[in-house]
């Protein structure tokens, strides 16, 4: 199926690992031009070298999204470069434990700024691009939102907040004609999960608990599943596709209980 992406310009925040290299890999061999916004120079050229290797081209653009200014800064720096904006993939985040018990108001607020308010600023900053192209908008949320995990009062929040934020965009944006959804993510073997498995007393023992939560084969889901489903919700190839919250988990969220291995 061609999904009508060649050169179309999309901002992937967070594409220099994880989900979010997974989607800008993905974009980029459907022919678009992933624009990678992420804090380190250096991950982000590397990407862009991998997507110019495959024979494609692509934007580096270093940013701090915590900070407002370095929002701005990035999408004016891709509207210098191309002129144009044909999707905003928000996916960078951190789920870094900011709890009820002990996070400080100052904490509780660094989260949100490290996980939420990035997601409003870039679309804003986006849009009148958005509104040209009749592009659309794509959040990367998780579960956290919907069934807690205990620890992260922040992070939940945030995600909390990007489930909103896909529904009240898409009304708002309806006579835009701009789409805009999200994808819920459970258990995927990202840098940042990998990290955090092995902060554990028994990584590989916790590791094999958690797969065996999740419904469908077992197994935790790939990189390249949830970016599948990314660069279709982008594309035109979902024109009526708005407002949605797609879970790409397995079944982890929805399905029984009682599938759980014993």
């Amino acid at each position: 199926m061609d999904l009508e992406l060649k050169d179309k310009v999309v901002i992937v925040t967070g594409g220099a690992k994880g989900i979010g290299k997974g989607i800008v890999m993905a974009l980029a061999k459907e022919g678009a031009i992933p624009v990678i916004v992420g804090r380190k120079d250096k991950d982000n050229e590397a990407v862009k070298a991998e997507v110019e290797a495959l024979g494609g081209k692509a934007l580096a653009v270093q940013a701090e999204l915590g900070r407002p200014e370095e929002c701005r800064a990035a999408v004016d720096k891709v509207m210098e470069v191309f002129g144009r904006i044909d999707g905003l993939v928000n996916n960078a985040g951190l789920n870094d434990g900011v709890s009820l018990a002990t996070g400080t108001y100052e904490d509780f607020v660094q989260s949100l700024h490290n996980s939420l308010i990035h997601y409003f600023l870039m679309a804003q900053y986006s849009l009148l691009a958005l509104k040209a192209s009749k592009g659309s908008i794509l959040n990367i949320s998780s579960k956290t939102a919907e069934t807690g995990q205990g620890g992260t009062s922040g992070y939940a929040a945030s995600n909390g907040g990007r489930n909103a934020l896909t529904r009240e965009w898409a009304v708002e944006l309806l006579k835009d004609e701009i789409r805009v959804n999200a994808i819920v993510v459970a258990e995927s073997m990202t840098p940042q999960y990998e990290s955090w498995i092995q902060t554990l007393d028994n990584p590989e023992e916790t590791l094999e608990k958690i797969t065996d939560r999740i419904p469908f084969q077992n197994r935790m889901t790939t990189v390249e599943e949830i970016a599948d489903m990314a660069i279709f919700l982008l594309s035109n190839r979902s024109s009526h596709t708005t407002g949605q919250l797609i879970h790409v988990d397995g079944g982890y969220v929805h399905l029984d209980r009682a599938l759980i291995k014993e």
